[in-house]
This record gives structure tokens, sequence and C-alpha cells, in this order.
């Protein structure tokens, strides 16, 4: 039968208006599902920065915090936020070279076991909870040595390898084949050809999966909890000793009685917050932006 031939009748006998209408009842349950998650969002983004309104100040992050004193003072959260710079850089530095090379190994060199089996366990790991990698890595460091910045450090490191490494072989792969055979061709080695012709066209996958990555780990506390959580109230940038963090800090401020130390906890909860929206998004641009450009060249 043509399509010109079609009638009424033919088109209720396949239940084209039933289609129709499951078809309009899942488009509006897709849309309700997202504004309930947009929704979500903006509460929670409006419930935290109403709560710490009060605290949120220039102070907050160029002082530091005086728990013992008895006179009313300008208090901050200095230490926490450079804490949490100083640690966040350190495993972004341990974490961004091995995984940028496993990746390479895997996508480039490796046989399809090998790549299969490691994949397998770096997806593992990236399930694996946060409080078990503090605990690993107090029994790995900490026993018998003390926290320091350096094992938290390492904790949030073991953190981001899987998602760094992830996402750099996910660019891998869409870097054209006919780039590395071309380059193949010339003569020229195979390291070089990954080094000068496939990895220069990652490195905007690369910086996505790194952005996302400290995204995730700014705001986990468990690892903190056992690695670098016996810390002063000084700011310090040695990773020798034990560095304060803002997840551990807004942890420790609503333990406590005083209704200043709640508001102090709520601001920070919404400066990391921030953070994390705007580091998510910045994230997700680079990776549009590299997704269009590597479409265009293949």
């Amino acid at each position: 039968m043509s399509a010109h031939g079609i009638t009424r009748a033919d088109l209720q006998a396949v239940n084209l208006p039933r289609r129709r209408l499951v078809n309009r009842l899942m488009q509006a349950l897709a849309t309700l599902a997202a504004a309930i998650a947009v929704a979500a969002l903006v509460l929670i983004v409006w419930s935290v920065a109403k709560r710490g309104a009060s605290a949120l100040n220039l102070d907050l992050l160029t002082r530091d915090p005086a728990p013992f004193s008895f006179t009313p003072v300008k208090q901050g959260l200095e230490n926490a936020f450079v804490g949490s710079l100083v640690l966040v850089g350190l495993a972004t530095a341990m974490a961004l070279p091995v995984g940028l090379l496993v990746a390479v190994y895997l996508t480039e060199y490796a046989r399809p076991a090998i790549r299969s089996s490691v994949s397998l366990v770096l997806d593992v790991l990236n399930g694996v909870p946060a409080i078990v990698i503090g605990i690993f890595v107090y029994g790995l460091l900490v026993l018998g040595h003390g926290q320091s910045g350096w094992a938290g450090a390492f904790a949030l490191a073991c953190l981001m390898l899987p998602l760094v490494t992830r996402s750099t072989m996910e660019v891998l792969v869409l870097v054209p084949s006919s780039l590395r055979e071309a380059s193949l061709g010339l003569g020229i080695p195979r390291w070089r050809t990954t080094l000068s012709i496939v990895l220069p066209q990652t490195i905007g996958g690369v910086v996505t999966g790194t952005v996302l990555a400290v995204a995730r780990i700014a705001g986990e506390t468990a690892p903190l909890l056992f690695t670098s959580s016996i810390v002063g109230s000084q700011t310090s940038w040695s990773p020798t000793h034990a560095l304060q963090s803002v997840p551990v800090a807004i942890f420790e401020l609503s333990e406590q009685a005083d209704p200043g130390s709640h508001a102090r906890a709520w601001a920070a909860a919404f400066v990391l917050l921030l953070f994390i929206l705007f580091t998510s998004l910045a994230g997700r641009w680079v990776a549009t932006r590299n997704r269009r450009r590597l479409s265009t060249s293949r």
C-alpha cells in the first residue's frame, strides 16, 4: 500500500493515535524529570546561601578561625581554603600524569585482553567508596607516621585517577585513525606519533576529565578525616603536616553548638558549592568544544 493510499481506518488499525498519546506522555514525563532535577539544584543552592548569608564576607576567606576566643572577634576559614587548595593541587599533580600515561598505554599499545582487564579495574576503583580509600591510605601512610597533607593528597589522587584515565581514553578513541596512519606511513616512530600527533588532539578531553575530577574530590570529607584532619587553627602551606580542608571544616563546625559556627559552615558550604558548580560547567564547556573540534577534523 502506498503512502497516499493510507486511510483513517488504516491509521487507527496500527494504533497511531495511541502511539502519539504515549509519545506525548513520555515527553511530558521526561520534561518533568528534568525540571525536578533543576529545581532540586536551585533549591539546594538557595537553601545553603540563605543559611550562610550572615557569614558570607571577605573575612571568611582572609581570617583564621579563633576557636578559643572568649571575646567577639572576626573569624574565617582561611586555613581551610588554603589547605584545600594545596591538597587538591597535589592530588592533581599526582593523578594527572599517571592517568594520562595509563590511558595512552591502554588505548595505543595494550592488547585487547589487557585493555579490558585494566579498564575493569579502573571502573571498580571508580566505584570504591571514598571512606574505603581513606582507610586504605590510613593503614598505608598514616599509621606509624602521622597525618599529613601528602597522605590526604594521595587519598584524593586515588579518587581522581580513574576519572582522569577513563576520560582521556574516551577522547583518545575519538582521534581519527587516519592521523596515526599518515604519520606512521611517513616513517615516524609510533612513540613520536603518539606524542606529537595524537596527544595534542586530546588536550581538551584531558582538561575536561581533570576539571571534573577536581570538582568531585573538592568536596570529599571521608578520606581526609583519616589522613589530614588533626590540625591547628593557623594557615599553613606545608604538606608535611596535616592541613585543614573545607569539607572537614564544615563537618567540624556543624558539630559545634555555637550558631556563629553553623553560619560559617553554611557559608563555606556555599563557596564550595559554587566552586564545584562553576568547575563542572567549565568542564562541560571544554568537553563540548573539544568534541566539536574533533568532529570537524574527522
